[in-house]
């Protein structure tokens, strides 16, 4: 556990933590006199205003024990938000380890799902295949508050279930492929409260997967459907939110090969699938009142002799047929047939898929924002509001049915592939054909699941990111 509330100060730590916004930095009230009057000194000589980010180191003799302090500022008090105080804290205390006191005189700094969150952002780490991994002490964050009321800490939960879908993610896929994922996914149901049912192959062919099934079928480790259930609202039991994740454990791009480089990152391809899973374990620990169903089509994209083809027509669960136009066009694959079933099998009344889909979202918005499509403009404005609350940044992106043309198929009823230009819409209106007109949502985050070097609190790999936008799009009523 990194985090944890005290109420009583009864010992030393090695670092005491002051969060201040501008205009509001004062002196301790707990330290002598004569130390008071060395901090005010010193504020005052190094020019501390309590900007965002910037921070004053001080050490101090107080009865005997020796004191180091540090003031952390949080920028202007009408621009804090959670993230910012999650920015601030992260960079003020990323290097630091042992046992930390953090606390603050302001309410608006007294956020304390934002200062448990920060402490799992800084202990996050994915060392466990270095031989000489440093046996680096956790920083142990204690916050000092004596009217904290008790009780799970939302933003402990949060923490934990993003480092769940970092992990997740940043696993080689000879450690994670269906088989070893479904396991994992059984064993957070266990820890965290929800139930997990996994069909194997001749299950998945028996309900009529047949575009998840061509994806798979060259591929040494056979693929699972995952299917996670919670149900929080016991009033409404038809009112279900149906999530689907794209779980392609790794993508070679099949027999539309991808170029060597491409493939290094390829194990990132499930990230979908481990963002749905990392909600599921927030919002069932948090005792969400939402009837939430998650589905999972797990598998690799080899290479091989029955390997999928360009140009073959095949059949998918819905009914339609699809002319594969390159076998690199996947995971909407996969996805067509996930949504069906949670549609037609589980009842959902409204169903958001996420997925690494397209390189085209990347050029479209970069690495820092994710882009979504969507048939509903509540849905939409729900994930937006969330967004902004947990500092993830959103755009909603065209799904017109121009965009419809381009997967239409000569042969069969759509090609799963509508070409480079519009490739992140088009993709989005292909899956759309498969939601049977329910609201629906598509998340694409093949830009913001992974990074190439650590920005802000996001590490290097693996970002956890839409987790808590997606978990606070269930919690909202």
């Amino acid at each position: 556990m990194y985090f944890k509330i005290v109420k009583n100060l009864k010992k030393n730590y090695s670092k005491n933590v002051i969060l201040y916004t501008e205009g509001k930095v004062e002196v301790c009230n707990f330290i002598s006199d004569e130390n008071k009057v060395l901090l005010s000194k010193l504020i005052d000589e190094k020019k501390f205003k309590a900007k965002m980010g910037e921070t004053l180191e001080a050490s101090f003799l107080e009865y005997g024990n020796l004191i180091n302090m540090v003031l952390v500022g949080v920028g202007k008090e009408k621009d804090v938000t959670r993230d910012s105080i999650i920015k601030s804290v992260y960079k003020a205390l990323k290097d630091f380890s042992g046992e930390v006191l953090i606390s603050s005189e302001e309410d608006k700094l007294k956020n304390i799902d934002a200062i448990a969150e920060a402490a799992y952002h800084i202990n996050y780490k994915f060392g466990k295949y270095k031989t000489e991994a440093k046996n680096d002490k956790p920083l142990v964050m204690e916050y000092f508050d004596p009217e904290a009321k008790s009780g799970t800490i939302e933003g402990q939960v949060l923490g934990e279930a993003v480092n769940i879908t970092r992990d997740l993610v940043n696993e080689p896929a000879n450690v994670i492929y269906p088989k070893t994922l479904a396991i994992e996914a059984m064993t957070l149901g266990s820890k965290f409260g929800f139930d997990v049912e996994v069909l194997e192959e001749y299950q998945i062919g028996e309900i009529g997967m047949e575009a998840f099934l061509s994806v798979a079928r060259a591929a040494e480790k056979r693929p699972r459907l995952i299917i996670m259930k919670y149900f929080g609202d016991k009033k409404n039991p038809d009112k279900i939110t149906g999530l689907v994740g794209k779980g392609l454990t790794y993508d070679t791009g099949g027999l539309s090969l991808k170029p060597s480089d491409s493939m290094l990152e390829m194990k990132c391809d499930m990230g979908g699938a481990a963002t749905v899973i990392g909600a599921m374990c927030a919002a069932s620990k948090m005792k969400v009142e939402k009837n939430i169903i998650a589905v999972i089509a797990a598998c690799e994209n080899s290479i091989g002799g029955n390997a999928y083809r360009p140009g073959d027509v095949i059949g998918s669960m819905s009914g339609k047929t699809i002319e594969v136009t390159n076998t690199d066009a996947e995971g909407r694959l996969t996805l067509a047939d996930a949504v069906t079933y949670i549609v037609r099998n589980e009842k959902v009344s409204e169903v958001i898929d996420i997925a690494t889909l397209t390189g085209g979202i990347v050029v479209a918005l970069g690495t820092t924002v994710t882009g979504v499509f969507s048939n509903s403009e509540s849905m939409y404005n729900k994930l937006e509001n969330s967004g902004e609350v947990f500092g993830e940044k959103l755009w909603r992106m065209p799904i017109f049915d121009d965009y419809k043309e381009l997967v239409k198929s000569d042969i069969a009823d759509l090609k799963n592939s509508g070409g480079r230009w519009g490739s992140a819409p088009s993709a989005a209106k292909f899956i759309e054909e498969f939601s049977e007109g329910i609201p629906w949502m598509h998340i694409d985050i093949a830009g913001t699941a992974f990074v190439t070097a650590r920005k802000d609190y996001f590490p290097k790999g693996a970002t956890g990111n839409m987790v808590r936008s997606l978990y606070g799009y269930l919690k909202t009523k």
